[in-house]
């Protein structure tokens, strides 16, 4: 996979080895791009079977016997579910798609380390190989220590535990990348809600 994943929205993929803390930032990071106005969406990989539904369940039961997918609503939220038992592993394309009718600012993407998206590694030092650190795709790292191998110059380097830092980097980095998708846009002429909309960003960031 050598060309970028691409959608309407800009995708920022988070990376690091079991143990970093993605969740625990991302916790105290969506927060902080709420109060910027950001509508941020969430595509998390998960290495083990999981499950959303409860045995007992009417859902349950019905997805259980065949039922693909099944989607249960109430007034306050609604959850699809879809078998995938032939899926070795999650395309993240697909996915992606998915979340084209929220119209997000920004799709976060935990895990799905080998697709090739703009990422943002965090690295806790001493927990998983230090190459993680390194490749076409990382646009920042998040160290808890100096950078235990050498980094590419143009790698932005933050404190892991500086949240704030960290929000406002990916502020900065979502208005660079959504004035280059509205160039690119605007070049080929053409006509997408999206495109036509370029000016949304900066009413939004007014930082």
């Amino acid at each position: 996979m050598e060309n970028e994943l691409t959608a309407p929205f800009p995708i920022l993929g988070i990376a690091a080895w079991s143990g970093t803390g993605k969740t625990t930032l991302l916790e105290k990071l969506l927060p902080r791009l709420g109060e910027h106005g950001l509508s941020v969406a969430v595509i998390k990989h998960a290495h083990h079977s999981f499950d959303v539904d409860q045995p007992g369940k009417d859902s349950y039961k019905l997805r259980s016997a065949g039922a693909a997918p099944i989607l249960v609503a109430s007034r306050q939220r609604f959850a699809l579910m879809q078998e995938t038992p032939d899926q070795e592993e999650p395309d993240l394309a697909q996915l992606i798609a998915m979340m084209l009718p929220h119209d997000p600012d920004l799709v976060i993407v935990e895990g799905f380390k080998a697709w090739p998206i703009p990422k943002l590694v965090l690295y806790r030092d001493g927990i998983g190989d230090a190459a993680i650190l390194t490749g076409r795709w990382v646009e920042a790292v998040a160290l808890s220590a100096p950078p235990p191998i050498d980094l590419a110059a143009s790698v932005a380097q933050l404190d892991l535990d500086d949240n704030e830092a960290i929000a406002q980097w990916v502020v900065t980095w979502l208005s660079a990348k959504n004035d280059t998708m509205s160039s690119k846009c605007m070049s080929s002429k053409c006509m997408s809600s999206k495109c036509m909309s370029s000016k949304r960003m900066s009413s939004k960031q007014q930082w």
